[in-house]
């Protein structure tokens, strides 16, 4: 069986992931290790990426491979410096930032694409990851996080929803939604916008298996 370790920065972003594994690759052995305190410390403390938030994720990594793991998904999508120097480190083995096999998909696809997020720092280190002179509009969903924080999905859904249908106002034809905590609005953006809606979660879990060698999903 493969070992895949899941490294999550926030709790929202557990379920959807491993809901995802459960459904489309249940053979899969996994590892969940959750530090809360990432996405908290980067938007408080105002430093960045700096080294000493590059080494945590080099901890993170050291002990995920420790413990025999395979293949790496890190789930949060504002620390893509962080999640290539790890790649770096750990050749061996595949290492996965949220977005690659998402972007991978929207780059198959015309138009301009409308990218949604709820972590205001995650709109400024995602789009660096899309191909230059990809026509790209981003919008945050504020207070929605918030909103999941409290357990009001609902709220949740509806904010990101309607930066849906204002991207498409903006001449968006495809709309991504940029975390993993937010793959669950998917219906509702389709919904308000009546665009295509890409998730991280099921294209994920898809070019895992496949860059581990476990074969491709039915």
């Amino acid at each position: 069986m493969t070992r895949i370790a899941l490294i999550h920065a926030l709790s929202h972003s557990v379920a959807p992931i491993n809901e995802a594994f459960a459904r489309d690759w249940p053979e899969a052995v996994r590892m969940n290790l959750l530090d809360d305190s990432l996405s908290a410390d980067l938007a408080r403390e105002g430093k960045g990426l700096d080294a000493a938030m590059h080494e945590r994720f080099q901890r993170l990594a050291r002990y995920a491979v420790d413990t025999g793991a395979q293949g790496i998904l890190f789930t949060c999508s504002a620390f893509g410096p962080c999640i290539e120097a790890v790649a770096r480190r750990h050749a061996g083995i595949p290492v996965l930032k949220p977005n690659e096999a998402m972007i991978d998909e929207a780059m198959q696809g015309e138009g301009r694409l409308g990218l949604i997020a709820t972590f205001a720092p995650t709109l400024a280190s995602m789009p660096p990851e899309f191909p230059q002179g990809m026509a790209l509009e981003t919008a945050l969903a504020e207070g929605a996080l918030d909103a999941l924080n409290a357990g009001d999905v609902q709220r949740h859904d509806a904010l990101i929803a309607a930066q849906a249908a204002a991207l498409r106002e903006r001449g968006c034809t495809r709309i991504a939604l940029a975390q993993f905590s937010m793959a669950r609005s998917r219906a509702a953006c389709v919904a308000a916008s009546g665009l295509p809606v890409l998730t991280t979660v099921d294209s994920a879990v898809r070019a895992l298996r496949r860059r581990t060698g476990a074969g491709s999903s039915a």
